[in-house]
């Protein structure tokens, strides 16, 4: 069970960070088409790249646990955002699953914000080096 707690973390950061990346890649080999559905729901084509950059930059912070608590934050206002402006005709019920995945992956993010990425990630690294060179400085003043 132990072994199982361990890896739920990093499991579950990847298959959130999954759906951002292959959204990502996907809106690069079809970006006219991806800007053009953008314009006709009235968001500027020009804030593509933007877009392409957030999920594909996102996402990979998210699976590697780098900077996750502000990495989950902004991807979580994306996809609040991405729900309100693309999502919200709920007589067309694929519409309406779409926004309630939206808000379950929110879910997800807020989870991360509160609790971190867990042990298998970059931030516990760098968390755990830090806390050697503030024992190694305080050691070397006394």
């Amino acid at each position: 069970m132990n072994s199982l707690i361990k890896l739920s973390a990093p499991l579950g950061r990847v298959m959130l960070a999954a759906i951002f990346i292959i959204a990502g890649l996907g809106k690069i080999g079809n970006y006219t088409g991806t800007q053009g559905y953008m314009e006709s729901m009235g968001v500027p084509g020009g804030l593509l790249p933007l877009v392409i950059i957030t999920e594909i930059f996102g996402g990979l912070a998210i699976a590697l646990g780098w900077h996750t608590r502000i990495a989950a934050f902004l991807l979580a206002g994306f996809t609040l955002l991405a729900a309100l402006i693309f999502h919200t005709h709920f007589a067309d019920q694929m519409q309406q699953i779409m926004f309630l995945k939206n808000m379950a992956i929110i879910g997800g993010f807020l989870t991360l914000i509160h609790h971190g990425a867990g042990v298998c990630s970059l931030d516990y690294r760098r968390e755990n080096a830090q806390k050697a060179n503030d024992t190694n400085a305080t050691a070397e003043s006394a």
